[in-house]
């Protein structure tokens, strides 16, 4: 039986990388798959989950969604999302481009996305979900308003501190926009540069390279 992502053992040819709900690895694992020979593997967490991966060794590096205690943890801010209010097509809410905290005042308000708060949504009540969960798992029946005046969600990039992966630098290098000169390992960057040539010395007697030549001097007829 085959070993799912993340339970594999870790491996210097293939980096185990974690995310919640809502975040999209499509470009970074296209420049990965570019750049590099070795294994990408990817598995989606839930937000639950998101610490405990990390911990108990499950992936090298997670995308996590803020807050997360970062004890034991490396975590590097990527960016922030805007909240939406997830609803059924025919609630009051649907009918605005976006909406603010006072406008859901008197409405049954869930944060907690699963098949029990999605029922609830379809009954009348408003789910509050990062934008990005809300179009990942789009559905016909929902819509979603930006909430103008809600706290933003915060995803980071996050890994334990004593996690010696050699290719965790790589893929950090690739999140964070390096190009495909700079992403490389020392190794590599030591490997490829070239050594300078040494210089030769000038033999006793001989002109330096490019020390012009002494002027003739002519004497002069008695």
């Amino acid at each position: 039986m085959s070993e799912s992502p993340a339970t594999r053992p870790t491996s210097p040819d293939a980096l185990r990388v974690g995310h919640v709900p809502g975040v999209t690895l499509t470009k970074w694992r296209t420049r990965w798959d570019e750049r590099l020979a070795a294994r990408l593997d990817v598995v989606e967490v839930t937000e639950a989950d998101q610490r405990r991966v990390l911990v108990d060794d499950a992936v090298d590096l997670c995308f996590v969604r803020l807050p997360i205690d970062r004890e034991g943890l490396h975590a590097i801010p990527l960016y922030d999302e805007v909240t939406v209010a997830w609803v059924s097509k025919d609630h009051p809410v649907a009918a605005y481009d976006e909406v603010t905290l006072a406008d859901l005042a008197d409405e049954t308000l869930l944060t907690d996305l699963d098949a029990v708060a999605i029922d609830r949504v379809n009954a009348g009540a408003v789910l509050l979900v990062p934008m990005s969960v809300a179009r990942s798992a789009s559905r016909r029946d929902l819509v979603h308003r930006p909430v103008t005046d809600a706290e933003p969600t915060s995803i980071s990039l996050a890994w334990r501190t004593d996690n010696e992966h050699p290719l965790i630098d790589e893929f950090i290098g690739i999140v964070r926009g390096r190009t495909a000169n700079s992403s490389r390992t020392q190794a590599e960057r030591a490997a490829s540069t070239p050594k300078p040539k040494p210089q030769r010395l000038s033999s006793p007697g001989k002109r330096p390279g490019n020390a012009p030549r002494p002027p003739k001097v002519r004497k002069k007829r008695r």
